[in-house]
C-alpha cells in the first residue's frame, strides 16, 4: 500500500534538479502513505517526473523499492495497493523464461505488462491498485484504477502538464496548480454527501473510474478512459444468466470461492488482523480466517457508550466464539469530537459520511498493532443488506401503481401547507391517537410524502431516498448539478427494483463513499485496508446468484448468512441492522453548537460565495429547536466549510 504521484510536461524540457524538487514536493505531502520508503524517478529529456511513498507489505527488501523499471527496461511504474494472484502469476511468467530479482507484486505487474500487454495483463489481475505506467519504447504514460475502485486516483491538466496523484493534496505540490473550486461538484456533494467520480472539487482534475485505464500520448488534446471491466455487463449478464443451481450448491460454491479471496488477502509480510463489529460481513471475513490461520487472528472493535450506535458486545461475542485475539476501545464523546478537526485534511475535498469518524478510529486503534486489517464492505450492495432497499421496494408498490397525474396532484396539496402548519392542523387529531402512532412532527412527514409521489418512476423515487439536499442546486450559488455514472449508465436492463438498487449503490456509494472513507482513514494512520468480498470474482458470482437467494422472508444477505452460520451460530448474529456512526444530531445541539454556529454563519456565508444561507439557516434554526431533524444535510454543509477553511 503506498501513494504515487506524478507529472509530464511533453511540451517543456525542463532541468533534472527542477523536475526532482518538484516531484519531490509532491511525493512528501504522501508521506502517511508510505512512510517506509519515497522514491522518485525522473526523465528530464521527456519532461517527466514520478513519485512514490511506500508502506512495506510484500518484499521489504530494497527490491521492492518504487519507482521501479522492468527487467527489459521498456517500462518505468508507480504502484498503490496489491495483485494478491501474485505468486501464481510469477509462476506462470518463469514458465515463459522471465526471472525475478526478489519477490514483490510489483516486479510481477512489470514483468506481466512487458508479456501480455496492459489489457491483458490487467484481465489476470486478482487486487486493489492504482498506477502509473511509462512506455519508454512509446512515450505513452498510462494510468489505471481496479476493478470496484478501491484505491483512489486523480488526474488532470495543469495547462500543458498531465498530473496524477493518489490524493488531491499532493497535485498542490506543483508549482502551476491553481486550483479553482467546481461549484457543480458542490451540489452533487450536498445531495450524496460525497462527490461522485468522474467529478472533484477542483475544476479540471478528476477521479479516474474504476476498471479503466487512460493513456495518454502527450499530444492529443482529449483521451478519455477506456474500460477493461464493466459492472454493468457483469450485473446484467447475471441477471440474464442467473446461477442454476440449487441453495445449497450456492452456498457451497460461495463459500470455497470467498475462503480463497480471504485466503490472498491474508498474504503479508507484516501482521495482520481484521475489523470486527459483530455484524454478518465482518464477522464472516473474521470466521473464514480463524478457519485458515494456525494463530488466533487480531480483531479490532470500536464500542460507544450510547447504546444506539454500540455495536462492541456483539463483537465480543462472535470474537470469543470464533477464539480470535480480540482488542476493543470504548470511545469518549470527547475522543470522537477530537476527530473532526482532521477531517479536511484526511479527505482532501469534502465527504460527509457520519462514519467517517469511528472509521478512522477503528483504523487508529488496529495500527497500533498491525499494518494490515480485512474489512467486511462490499457485503450490503452485493447481497442487498441495505434497509433502504426493502422501503424502496415497498413504497414503490405502494404509490406505483397510482396515476402520475393524481400523484402530482396529491403533491401539490399536500405543500400547500407548510410543515409547521400542519402540525397545528393536525395537532388536535394527534392527542387522541395512541402513543405508538404519534408523530413528533406530522408535517415533515406530509412534506416528505408529497416528495414520494412527485417521483416519475421507481428510479428517481431511489435518488430522492438516498439524496441529503433534495434540492442542492437552490443552496449553491451558480451551481448546476452534472451527470454521473448512473446517468449514462442507467440501470434499466436489470429486470427489478431492488437489482436496479444494488447495482446503483456497488457503482458510485460503494466506490465514491465506502471505499473512499475506508481509504482515507486507514492510509490516515499508514495502515493498509483490504476488501475480500470486492474480489472481482465473489463480485461476479453475487450477481449471478439470484435475488431469492439474497432476500429471503423479508430478510437480506440469505446466502452470507448461511456461510456464517456454519462457523458462528445465528443467535450471536441475528438482530437488527445497526449503522456504524455517531450521534451527530445531538453533538451539534450541545457541544458542538459553537463550533457550528462560527461556520454557518449567515455573514460567513455570504462573503464567502458558494452556498445561500437562507435555506441553510432555516434548517440551522430548525434543527436547534427540535422542530426537524437535520443532522445530515448541517454535517454536509458544515464538512463542506470545514474544508473550505482549510482549503
Amino acid at each position: 500500500m503506498c501513494g504515487i504521484t506524478g507529472f509530464w510536461n511533453p511540451s517543456e524540457q525542463s532541468h533534472l534538479d527542477s523536475l526532482q524538487a518538484t516531484i519531490r514536493q509532491m511525493s512528501d505531502s504522501l508521506w502517511h502513505r508510505g512512510p517506509d520508503d519515497d522514491g522518485t524517478w525522473v526523465d528530464a529529456e521527456a519532461g517527466l517526473a514520478l513519485g512514490h511513498r511506500r508502506l512495506a507489505i510484500v518484499d521489504l527488501s530494497p527490491e521492492g523499492h518504487q519507482p521501479m523499471v522492468s527487467a527489459d527496461r521498456r517500462y518505468v511504474i508507480v504502484f498503490n495497493g496489491e495483485i494478491y494472484n501474485f505468486r501464481e502469476l510469477q509462476r506462470d511468467l518463469k514458465r515463459l523464461g522471465h526471472h525475478f530479482r526478489g519477490h514483490s507484486d510489483t516486479e510481477v505487474m512489470l514483468a506481466s505488462f512487458s508479456q501480455w500487454g496492459i489489457d491483458q495483463a490487467l484481465q489476470r489481475f486478482n487486487g486493489m491498485f492504482a498506477f502509473a505506467l511509462w512506455d519508454r519504447q512509446e512515450r505513452v504514460l498510462h494510468v489505471g484504477r481496479d476493478r470496484l475502485g478501491e484505491k483512489p486516483l486523480y488526474y488532470g491538466w495543469i495547462a500543458q502538464t498531465f498530473v496524477f496523484s493518489s490524493e488531491l493534496k499532493a497535485l498542490k505540490g506543483h508549482p502551476a496548480f491553481q486550483p479553482e473550486i467546481n461549484r457543480d461538484a458542490i451540489t452533487l456533494f450536498l445531495r450524496y454527501s460525497y462527490i461522485p467520480a468522474p467529478h472533484s472539487i477542483y475544476q479540471g482534475i478528476y477521479k479516474l473510474p474504476p476498471a479503466t485505464v487512460l493513456s495518454w500520448n502527450g499530444t492529443a488534446d482529449h483521451c478519455v478512459p477506456v474500460p477493461y471491466w464493466s459492472a454493468q455487463e457483469i450485473a446484467q449478464s447475471g441477471a440474464t444468466n442467473p446461477f442454476a443451481g440449487s441453495p445449497s450448491e450456492a452456498i457451497d460454491q460461495f463459500e470455497t470461492l470467498l475462503q480463497n479471496a480471504v485466503n490472498l488477502r491474508m498474504v503479508a509480510d507484516v501482521p495482520l488482523g481484521a475489523f470486527l463489529s459483530g455484524g454478518i460481513d465482518s464477522s464472516t471475513i473474521v470466521a473464514l480466517m480463524q478457519a485458515q490461520s494456525r494463530h488466533p487472528v487480531k480483531t479490532f472493535t470500536i464500542g460507544f457508550h450510547e447504546d444506539a450506535y454500540n455495536e462492541a458486545q456483539y463483537a465480543q461475542e462472535v470474537a470469543k466464539h470464533l477464539g480470535t485475539d480480540h482488542t476493543e476501545l470504548y470511545v469518549t464523546p470527547q475522543q470522537a469530537r477530537a476527530v473532526i478537526p482532521k477531517l479536511p485534511s484526511l479527505y482532501d475535498e469534502p465527504f460527509s459520511d457520519p462514519s467517517q469518524i469511528p472509521t478512522f478510529l477503528i483504523a487508529q486503534l488496529a495500527r497500533q498493532q498491525v499494518t494490515v486489517s480485512l474489512s467486511g464492505d462490499g457485503g450490503d450492495e452485493l447481497f442487498a443488506g441495505y434497509t433502504r432497499y426493502f422501503h424502496g421496494r415497498k413504497l414503490w408498490r405502494t404509490i406505483g401503481w397510482v396515476p402520475k397525474a393524481l400523484r402530482q396532484a396529491s403533491r401539490r396539496t399536500l405543500t400547500r401547507l407548510s410543515p409547521h402548519a400542519w402540525n397545528r392542523r393536525l395537532a388536535p387529531v394527534s392527542a387522541f391517537l395512541p402513543a405508538q402512532l404519534k408523530q413528533p412532527t406530522p408535517g415533515e412527514q406530509m412534506h416528505r410524502v408529497a416528495e414520494v409521489l412527485a417521483s416519475p418512476d421507481a428510479d428517481a423515487l431511489y435518488t430522492w431516498l438516498i439524496s441529503g439536499w433534495k434540492h442542492p442546486e437552490t443552496v449553491v450559488v451558480d451551481g448546476h448539478e452534472p451527470l454521473t455514472t448512473c446517468d449514462r449508465q442507467h440501470e434499466a436492463s436489470l429486470p427489478t427494483f431492488t437489482q436496479r438498487m444494488m447495482y446503483r449503490d456497488s457503482v458510485t456509494y460503494l466506490p465514491d463513499d465506502i471505499l473512499v472513507k475506508v481509504d482515507r482513514a486507514s492510509m490516515g494512520v499508514s495502515l493498509e485496508a483490504r476488501v475480500p468480498l470486492l474480489d472481482h470474482r465473489v463480485v461476479e458470482f453475487a450477481w449471478r446468484v439470484p435475488l431469492s437467494m439474497k432476500i429471503c422472508n423479508g430478510q437480506g444477505k440469505w446466502l452470507l448468512r448461511q456461510v456464517l452460520y456454519k462457523y458462528v451460530p445465528p443467535a450471536l448474529i441475528d438482530r437488527p441492522k445497526q449503522g456504524f456512526g455517531v450521534p451527530i444530531g445531538r453533538w451539534l445541539r450541545g457541544d458542538l453548537r459553537d463550533w457550528a454556529e462560527a461556520l454557518l454563519d449567515e455573514h460567513r456565508l455570504q462573503q464567502e460565495g458558494f452556498l445561500n444561507p437562507q435555506p441553510i439557516r432555516q434548517q440551522w434554526k430548525e434543527h436547534l429547536a427540535g422542530d426537524r431533524d437535520w443532522q445530515y444535510n448541517l454535517w454536509t454543509v458544515l464538512m463542506f466549510q470545514a474544508w473550505l477553511q482549510n482549503h
